[in-house]
């Protein structure tokens, strides 16, 4: 591993190891059972809806079914300059996807600027607990992020059934061939611009309840099996990783639900 200007650069076979990657894992992923739902299906880049760049949250172990779920999408993914991450930050790449390398704690100023200007022609992907934790601990990053480029936030809940764990600080969950797999994207959230810290950790504070919770509902969703409100099934469009939206035509599409969302049983309508 090369280090220039500290940041790490990647060898030939973390290279290879993304390339191999970005076509192994989104073929496993159409073999498992994934289903989605959204507050606001606007939001999604990969649907023919989307029409808004927002800043997505979701927690550090659920990477495995996120990158493969939005590659060749105009997504931007905040990375870590951690050496360890290095598969994750190579994948993305060989997925067409785009990185900025920082967090929080390192390259913090310099990937703030990168991420503004990818958020005019892209939306940006966080993991607010990495890369190092406490799990499901949110960071203010994100937070002040949002306020700073006026961009909402979208927390993901997720869950993977029967997941097998890895010994890691985040409990990295990776699909088995019989799991079932749940996304839920949450309601967009606003940051008032100039918020003052304590308006920030408030809101910090919420954003992680949310996504908790919605993680609990993608576990119940996905351990019964059921079908639930408004649910997707599994689709991957490949488009242009750049779309610059005109702010002044932008509109937003009311959300589906308002709310929580609800499993369907048995009998029932799911349209």
């Amino acid at each position: 591993m090369n280090i220039v200007s500290g940041i790490p650069v990647a060898t030939r076979q973390q290279k290879l190891l993304g390339k191999v990657n970005s076509v192994v894992l989104p073929g496993l992923l159409d073999l498992l059972d994934l289903r989605i739902c959204h507050y606001d299906r606007s939001v999604d880049p990969a649907r023919a809806e989307y029409n808004q760049h927002v800043i997505f949250s979701f927690w550090h172990e659920y990477i495995s079914v996120i990158l493969p779920r939005w590659g060749y999408t105009p997504l931007t993914i905040l990375c870590s300059q951690h050496r360890d991450g290095e598969w994750v930050n190579q994948t993305a790449l060989a997925l067409g996807l785009r990185i900025v390398r920082g967090s929080t704690s390192r390259g913090g100023s310099s990937a703030i600027r990168q991420l503004k200007r990818n958020s005019k022609t892209s939306s940006l992907t966080l993991t607010p607990d990495g890369p190092r934790g406490p799990r499901r601990e949110m960071a203010l990053g994100p937070i002040y992020l949002a306020s700073l480029l006026g961009m909402p936030i979208v927390p993901l809940g997720i869950s993977i059934s029967n997941a097998y764990r890895l010994n890691t600080w985040d409990k990295f969950a990776l699909p088995r061939p019989t799991s079932r797999i749940r996304i839920i994207f949450g309601p967009k959230i606003h940051i008032p611009r100039k918020s003052t810290r304590d308006e920030l950790e408030a809101a910090r504070s919420g954003v992680q309840r949310l996504m908790n919770d919605l993680c609990d509902t993608a576990d119940a969703w996905a351990e019964s099996g059921e079908r639930m409100l408004g649910e997707q099934p599994f689709r991957r469009a490949r488009r242009t990783n750049s779309i610059l939206f005109d702010s002044a035509d932008a509109t937003t599409v009311e959300a589906q639900s308002k709310g929580t969302f609800r499993l369907i049983g048995a009998g029932e309508d799911a349209a």
